[in-house]
């Protein structure tokens, strides 16, 4: 069932981590998601829509905390379309993205954790000025991206890039 990684370099090909560096993230991610389906299992007890206990019904595609842990990693390395998850890990592409969404909080956390993760986030212009206190330089990626041309004039000036077009850019031509 699930994925089975037969090496050390088939480890990092799917996952971006190391045999030794899987083996740290396990126990972290295993207890915080204990922990929240120990949250889910009380909520569930209090609003009175809880009909069995944690671990009870059928059994998933991803059976351990290994094949959870390995899912959620192989996601993010790779970014397989939801089809392509799902055959991978013998379920349905709903299926695949409803365990997404549950584990990458999950794998957030741990990270976290771990301190492997920025533990903020910047709200403002100035709390970004106090983090980068002492640095030279601010290297910043952008991708642009074509969007729908509005036909208001104020807000298509608003948004212009000032290209002429897409074609110089796309074939590498200079127009004349």
């Amino acid at each position: 069932m699930g994925m089975h990684i037969r090496d050390e370099r088939q480890m990092k090909a799917l996952t971006g981590l190391s045999q030794a560096q899987f083996n740290r993230l396990l126990p972290v991610f295993s207890d915080i998601y204990q922990a929240t389906q120990q949250q889910t299992y009380a909520k569930g007890i209090e609003s009175g829509t809880r009909r069995r206990k944690p671990g009870g019904g059928c059994k998933g595609k991803l059976p351990t905390m290994a094949d959870k842990l390995l899912f959620v990693l192989y996601y993010y390395k790779t970014y397989p379309t939801f089809d392509v998850l799902g055959t991978q890990f013998e379920m349905a592409r709903s299926k695949a993205n409803e365990n997404l969404h549950k584990l990458s909080p999950i794998l957030y956390e741990t990270l976290v954790c771990l301190e492997l993760m920025p533990y903020r986030a910047l709200a403002t212009p100035e709390e970004l000025k106090a983090a980068l206190h002492g640095m030279d330089h601010l290297l910043i990626d952008a991708t642009e991206r074509a969007y729908h041309r509005s036909t208001d004039d104020a807000k298509q000036r608003k948004h212009y890039s000032g290209k002429k077009t897409a074609y110089a850019e796309k074939y590498g031509h200079v127009p004349a």
